[in-house]
């Protein structure tokens, strides 16, 4: 017993073993492609077969008809042939022996002794069968006949023979012929075979005869015979050929509506996104339908897949094919269900649900798994989906400032916040899903309301089914309650305890408002007067804003106007005391004329300055001003910038540093740019005593570049910051003023930062120095290149 059950568990590790190559084998063994063949050439001729089959049979029931009539025919034939020489032979022997018989007289007892003679002259059997011997006379008269026939005897013989056949016709060595006979039976004549011999001597002829309905009632036995068999063999093939043809018309629609139901099964099985399989589990083979196959996106055909085909498009993490087969066989579970993914056609993982029960054929062991695949992935994004939506909902109710708890319609607890638990001090065991109402405010330290009817009071304006109530440690809760669709009850209870002391204030302070509102009536006049005022006033100053509008508007456009008006005759000024002072055209004469000339050129280049000064903030404030980005070094812009204040730096002997990396490119207008580093860095050079240092630098700032221009100038007070940078405004008024400019530098600089969509930021201290800082968008280095 040990042995067997040893043995028996070593072919079930090899049955587990050998799954996977038992399905490889199978699907190409030479005995299942030839069957397949044969099977597919059956399933093609199948239609031709049904009609060719009751054709053949008809055909071999008329070969066959054709076949025994014709061996009938050549019975019948030889039958008569055989009769034709029998009686011929019979004929010349009784003849002969009779011829050799001594001479007869005609004397009494004449026809006894030929009637003997005739009984000694047949052989033996002669008279069997209906033969007829008969002897007559020279005269024709029947004399002698064998066997006995004393109705026939002295009859002449021609009333036998003759009346169908002339007598000459019957000659000494005639031959058998066929005539009608009336031999005096019931019937009257019949047909019979007839053979006549002439004697010798006193005798005239001998005549043997035979019904023709003896000769052939073996045949006709026969005939009966062949045809009884052959009309019931037609039956019996016609019946078959009858059931086959019908059979064949049945499989035929039944094939039909099979075909219509298969594809009605499919149609439906495709429309409700499953499929069927039949999985061989000892052998490994399984089968899909052709939904199934259109469910994973590929074409269905009708071949049997082997495990690996379909282990390679399950996912590994989701289900184990060969372990679960494993478990079906050793543990003998008949239901299966699980979940797991498959790969689509496409590369997408298809979510589905196999359901089945293992199955065994009758005379057969292999157990088959049939069973259903669902396409659940819709459903698990909706699960995936709801579990999202309930977390987040717990997540929001639980952020919410107020009380929350949901009752179902039997009224059990279903879904609350941490301020309802703490409301009502309730431990986590009475806040769990299904609780009943009653056990929750049983278990609650702080659930019961105040019984006085002040304590729960309906609000005034208030919705229905909100109210107010009191608790036992004296807060006051504003709860509002809503039936939901399914017969349950949404509570949030917020606390007003604040709202109802305020409350209270205020019902004090109604009695002192109520003195004041007679007061308030005899201002209310005054009040009205007072608003017609403000109206008028409101009005007045729309009036006024609009007229300074225009007025500002003006300003900008007669700037832009001056501006280009003083442009022409400076540049003129400046041009010709240019040439002044370099003597081009000869020698001034006296050098007070040579210093007149430096000043006028100097001050028309500082006025030239502050008209472009002024006509450029014109632009910006009419709204003229454009910038037109590009990637621009930011050291060569401020490269540009530190040459051109280093004349003035120069006299006042500053020091001007630059510290911007070759490297870094920003995103900006590339005048523009330089035109705010040479405004902050004039502005640093200007109030920045002499021997002083300014300093501008450059650093990266995530994905911006910061500019910073820092001086040991003057500085400006905290108080002077905030109106530094708007037009025309300078630190120092006229009185006090050492420094000259137009105020509009820093305008200028803020409002082009301000149009590249940075912002200007100045820190100072008084007498220790200033830093400005802007900040631009820095470029890729790949961009640059």
């Amino acid at each position: 017993m040990a042995r067997a059950l040893a043995g028996d568990a070593t072919a079930r590790r090899g049955d587990k073993e050998s799954i996977q190559k038992k399905s490889a084998s199978n699907i190409s063994s030479p005995l299942y492609t030839l069957l397949g063949a044969f099977r597919d050439s059956v399933l093609r001729s199948d239609s031709l077969m049904r009609r060719i089959i009751p054709a053949l049979a008809i055909l071999f029931i008329l070969i066959l008809a054709v076949f025994r009539t014709g061996d009938l025919a050549s019975e019948f034939s030889e039958t008569r042939n055989a009769a034709q020489t029998t009686l011929s032979l019979m004929a010349t022997v009784v003849a002969t022996r009779l011829n050799t018989e001594e001479e007869i007289l005609p004397e009494r007892g004449y026809r006894t002794t030929l009637k003997r003679l005739l009984a000694d002259s047949l052989p033996p059997g002669a008279t069997s069968n209906a033969r007829l011997f008969l002897v007559a006379d020279q005269a024709g008269t029947i004399v002698a006949s064998a066997p006995a026939r004393p109705a026939l005897e002295s009859r002449p013989i021609t009333d036998l023979l003759a009346p169908s056949q002339p007598l000459t016709v019957f000659g000494a060595r005639a031959g058998v012929l066929s005539v009608p006979v009336d031999l005096g039976g019931i019937d009257g004549a019949e047909q019979v075979l007839a053979t006549v011999h002439h004697l010798d001597g006193q005798l005239g002829m001998v005549a043997v005869l035979q019904p023709e309905s003896a000769i052939y009632s073996n045949w006709r036995d026969d005939l009966s015979a062949n045809v009884t068999l052959f009309v019931g063999t037609s039956l019996v093939l016609l019946a078959v050929v009858y059931g086959f043809f019908s059979q064949a018309t049945r499989a035929e629609h039944a094939d039909d509506m099979y075909a219509a139901t298969r594809a009605r099964i499919d149609t439906a099985l495709t429309h409700g996104r499953c499929g069927l399989f039949d999985w061989d589990l000892s052998r490994g083979r399984m089968f899909w339908s052709s939904s199934l196959y259109e469910l994973l996106g590929r074409e269905p055909k009708d071949d049997i897949l082997s495990f690996a085909d379909v282990s390679d498009i399950t996912h590994p993490d989701d289900i184990d094919l060969l372990g679960l087969a494993e478990h079906l066989l050793e543990s003998g579970e008949t239901l299966v269900d699980e979940t797991f993914r498959m790969r689509h056609a496409d590369g997408s993982w298809i979510w589905l649900r196999a359901r089945g029960e293992i199955q065994s054929e009758p005379g057969r062991a292999e157990p088959h798994l049939i069973g259903i695949c669902i396409d659940i992935t819709e459903q698990h994004q909706l699960a995936e989906q709801s579990r999202m939506a309930d977390l987040r909902l717990r997540d929001a109710i639980e952020t919410i400032s107020e009380a929350f708890v949901l009752w179902n319609a039997k009224n059990e607890l279903v879904i609350c916040n941490s301020n309802y638990q703490s409301l009502h001090s309730l431990p986590n065991s009475a806040v769990k899903s299904g609780t009943p109402y009653k056990d929750v405010m049983a278990a609650a330290s702080n659930s019961e309301v105040a019984p006085q009817p002040v304590t729960v009071t309906q609000r005034g304006g208030a919705p229905e089914g909100s109210y107010e109530a009191q608790l036992e440690d004296g807060r006051w809760l504003q709860i509002s309650e809503r039936r939901t669709k399914d017969g349950g009850f949404v509570s949030v209870g917020t606390d007003i305890t604040a709202l109802k002391k305020h409350e209270e204030k205020l019902m004090d302070s109604e009695k002192r408002l109520k003195a004041t509102v007679t007061d308030l009536q005899k201002s209310r006049k005054t009040l009205e007067v007072q608003a017609r005022q403000l109206v008028d006033l409101a009005d007045k100053y729309q009036e006024e804003k609009t007229n300074a509008e225009a007025a500002n508007k003006a300003k900008s456009e007669f700037l832009a106007n001056i501006s280009h008006e003083l442009r022409t005759p400076l540049n003129a000024i400046i041009g010709f005391s240019d040439i002044m002072t370099q003597e081009m055209f000869g020698p001034i004469g006296t050098d007070r004329y040579s210093d007149y000339c430096k000043d006028i050129y100097s001050s028309g280049t500082y006025l030239l300055n502050v008209i472009n000064d002024i006509l450029d903030m014109s632009k910006i404030e009419a709204g003229r001003m454009s910038i037109e980005t590009e990637i621009v070094n930011a050291a060569a812009s401020a490269a540009d910038a530190g040459r051109i204040v280093t004349g003035a730096a120069t006299e006042k002997n500053i020091t001007v540093t630059a510290d911007v990396s070759e490297d870094a490119h920003v995103h900006a207008d590339k005048r523009a740019l330089k035109q705010i580093l040479l405004n902050l860095l004039a502005n640093a050079v200007k109030f920045t005593p002499d021997n002083g240092t300014v300093a501008l630098k450059a650093r990266p700032r995530g994905d911006k570049l910061r500019f910073e221009v820092t001086d040991t100038g003057i500085g400006i007070s905290e108080r002077d910051i905030e109106r530094l940078a708007q037009p025309f405004v300078q630190v120092e008024n006229q009185f006090t003023k050492t420094h000259q400019g137009s105020g509009l530098g820093l305008a200028i600089a803020r409002s082009l930062v301000e149009l590249h969509g940075g912002k200007l930021t100045i820190e100072s201290e008084v007498k220790k120095g200033t830093t400005v800082s802007f900040t631009l968008p820095l470029a890729d280095e790949q961009q640059n290149g």
